[in-house]
């Protein structure tokens, strides 16, 4: 019994260092955000767009919880830690995923449920992989700049020459099984190198 509280408590602390339950009220707000403004009437254009602010936002709020207080003697010391930021990392992304399905259901979402899964996988996948690289407080680079890209792409789907490599996932169809693989890979890469690796912080100074 002591050895199950002992872990719950590693958890929960895990949990309140990266801001999870924070993160969680966020995610759901942005989800709830996206509902609202599905109502109001978009052009094709705009209706594309729309759904990507929000993934992005989501990308941002999860790989920002990759961010140690503690820095490199939390990663010397921690058995368990790899394990609670890979958990974090899935827990948080699958919490976003169903926050947008449902809160999206029975309205007019452009790409569907699958583009907005697709989407937020990958950019969360384009976050965790910053954080590993430049530190959690600036993971939110990657999915921005990502972001502005992915408009870029849908840009050209209108005035040409269109961008079509798959890489670029949010200007393909939810269906594109390549754009679904591209995205995966970047989010299967972002969580393993998140977990073995962590974000690259330094300790908090007072």
């Amino acid at each position: 019994m002591t050895a199950l509280s002992g872990r719950v408590r590693l958890v929960t602390l895990h949990l309140a260092s990266r801001r999870v339950p924070l993160a969680v009220v966020v995610l759901l707000a942005c989800a709830a955000v996206l509902r609202i403004a599905l109502h109001r009437s978009w052009d094709a254009y705009g209706a594309l767009q729309l759904p990507l602010f929000v993934e992005t936002g989501c990308a941002v709020v999860i790989a920002a919880t990759t961010a140690s207080p503690f820095g490199d003697p939390e990663r010397a010391t921690g058995r368990w830690l790899p394990f609670l930021r890979l958990g974090s990392a899935l827990a948080l992304t699958a919490i976003a995923a169903g926050a947008l399905a449902a809160f999206t259901a029975g309205t007019p979402l452009a790409g569907g449920t699958l583009g907005a899964l697709r989407n937020t996988a990958g950019s969360t996948g384009i976050g965790l992989l910053c954080a590993v690289a430049f530190g959690g407080a600036l993971a939110w680079t990657g999915p921005t700049a990502y972001l502005v890209a992915s408009i870029y792409a849908l840009y050209t789907q209108w005035h040409g020459p269109a961008l079509t490599t798959p890489w670029l996932w949010p200007a393909r169809p939810s269906s594109d099984v390549e754009a679904a693989w591209c995205a995966g890979l970047v989010f299967v890469a972002g969580a393993v190198l998140v977990m073995v690796r962590g974000s690259r912080d330094t300790a908090t100074r007072a």
